[in-house]
Formats: C-alpha cells, sequence, structure tokens
C-alpha cells in the first residue's frame, strides 16, 4: 500500500501549482520507518483511509448536490484509457456539461487533448504519488467549475493497485483492461477488480493479432466481483461505444433524479456484458 511505496508529499501539483505542506495524506506515507511494525502499519493505513474517506464524502456530498455524476476511470498505463476518455467526450460533449480531472505523475500532456475536445480539465500532477486521492480532488475542484447536471471524469493515475483502496467521492469506479495486456489482469489484481462496479475490455480490434481469451477475462472478473459489469469495445475502431455512452447517459440521469428528490446517490447502473 502507499504508507510504503515512497509517494512524497511536496511532489503534487495542480495545474503547475505546487502545494507543498498542504497534502492531507502523503505526510503519512513518510512515516519513520524505524517504527514501522506490522501494528503500527495498520494503524497508519487505517488512518490514512480513514482520512481520505472524510474528504471523498465531502467530494460526494458536493457532487450529489450539483446532479454530477462522477466516474473514475482506472488502469494499468498503455490500457487506452485517455483515446476512450477523449472520444467519450468528443461524443458526448453537446448532450450534457463534461469536465475532466486527468492524474498522471508528470506532464500535461492529456489534459490537453482533452481541452482540444473543447471540454474543461484541470491537471493533477502526482510526482511520486501512484494515485489520486479524495483531498486532491478537491483542490482541483477549486480550479474546476462543475458541470452541474453533467459529468465529470475523473483519469486516474495508470495503476492497478493503489487506486483501489482511495475513494475520490465517485458514483464508480470503471476498471479498463486492454486485449494486450493478459487476461488474468482481474486474478493478479482482485482488489482494483473488487472494488469496481464496470470492466471495460478494449482495443478488441487488435483481437486477431494477440492471445486474449475475452470470456476468460469475464470469467475471472466475476471470480473475483460477481456483480462487476462487462463492457467489450475499441476506443479507436469506435466498436461498442454505444453501449459505454448509453451507460454514461443513465448514470447522468440517474445523479440529476436522485438530486431532485435531494437524495445521495451511487447506485449501480446496468451495463450489457459482451462475453
Amino acid at each position: 500500500m502507499c504508507t510504503t511505496c515512497g509517494c512524497g508529499k511536496d511532489d503534487i501539483k495542480i495545474d503547475g501549482e505546487q502545494r507543498a505542506g498542504d497534502n492531507h495524506s502523503h505526510a503519512e506515507h513518510r512515516h519513520d520507518h524505524q517504527h514501522s511494525n506490522e501494528t503500527r502499519l495498520i494503524e497508519v493505513e487505517q488512518d490514512l483511509l480513514a482520512k481520505n474517506n472524510r474528504y471523498a464524502a465531502e467530494n460526494r456530498r458536493r457532487f450529489s448536490s450539483q446532479g454530477v455524476f462522477v466516474v473514475n476511470l482506472v488502469s494499468s498505463p498503455g490500457s487506452g484509457k485517455t483515446t476512450l476518455l477523449v472520444r467519450t467526450v468528443s461524443a458526448l460533449v453537446g448532450q450534457a456539461p463534461i469536465a475532466v480531472i486527468e492524474g498522471d505523475q508528470q506532464t500535461s500532456r492529456d489534459v490537453e487533448r482533452i481541452r482540444s475536445a473543447g471540454v474543461p480539465g484541470v491537471q493533477i500532477n502526482t510526482g511520486k504519488g501512484c494515485h489520486l486521492d479524495a483531498h486532491m480532488i478537491g483542490h482541483a475542484l477549486e480550479q474546476l467549475v462543475l458541470p452541474e447536471g453533467g459529468v465529470l471524469f475523473i483519469e486516474n493515475v495508470g495503476n492497478l493497485v493503489c487506486p483501489a483502496a482511495f475513494d475520490l467521492g465517485e458514483a464508480h469506479k470503471v476498471v479498463i483492461i486492454s486485449v494486450t495486456e493478459g487476461e488474468d489482469k482481474p486474478l493478479k489484481y482482485p482488489d482494483m477488480f473488487a472494488a469496481a462496479d464496470m470492466m471495460i475490455v478494449n482495443k478488441v480490434d487488435l483481437l486477431p493479432y494477440v492471445e486474449f481469451h475475452t470470456k476468460r477475462c469475464v470469467e475471472y472478473a466475476k471470480r473475483v466481483n460477481p456483480e462487476i459489469e462487462v463492457l467489450i469495445l475499441s476506443a479507436t475502431s469506435g466498436a461498442g461505444l454505444d453501449d459505454w455512452y448509453a451507460w454514461v447517459s443513465a448514470g447522468r440521469d440517474a445523479c440529476l433524479a436522485a438530486r431532485d428528490f435531494g437524495e445521495t446517490t451511487t447506485q449501480h447502473l446496468p451495463g450489457p456484458v459482451h462475453p
């Protein structure tokens, strides 16, 4: 977990602004290793996650009050996550308000692609940090007008480990895997697939050229998380994207309905399975 991975509090920048000394949770990451016995590690992890969860609850209340559907996109590097996101915002930008928070260790390349699609975005650079957390999202919101009644996409740092444990206040975690990865990823990284509400299998246009058993991957994911939804698509060719767009639109409609009734929603939304 991140309590021992070396994340540094002085490395975080939000759209280039250094936030030295203001990082909520990463201060705990630099605890004295002389006292890092098993009991102390458990205590630090519990404190870290409890603090994060309080910030996540604040974020969720804010999102709910404004009817914003928030999707946390997680994956390993190279899954096609950013390509899918750019194509998604380009397709939906005329249908609903959309905003994006981008998480990467360095550079603003991805958020520049988002802005080129006509969508507002904020870049969080985590430096040595391997995930986004709820307090970072709160700071990013200071520089981003929430798309009231719309959709906020959060693209997490490419990592299938630590982002599984950190609630950002989102309605859903969506884990993306590509067919150029092994179909056993759900078994190798069970915490992420257990935490996700949906698995997207991307780059299916490459199936003729790689050894990847789609049905087996779905089976493994269901073994870890029987409730996980599955979508099979290609962000490049466009295959399956209509199902993804429909899922996002349904989530937005549900959040708007919940706001009208004064409720907080994290309900599970249906998504078709294409094994």
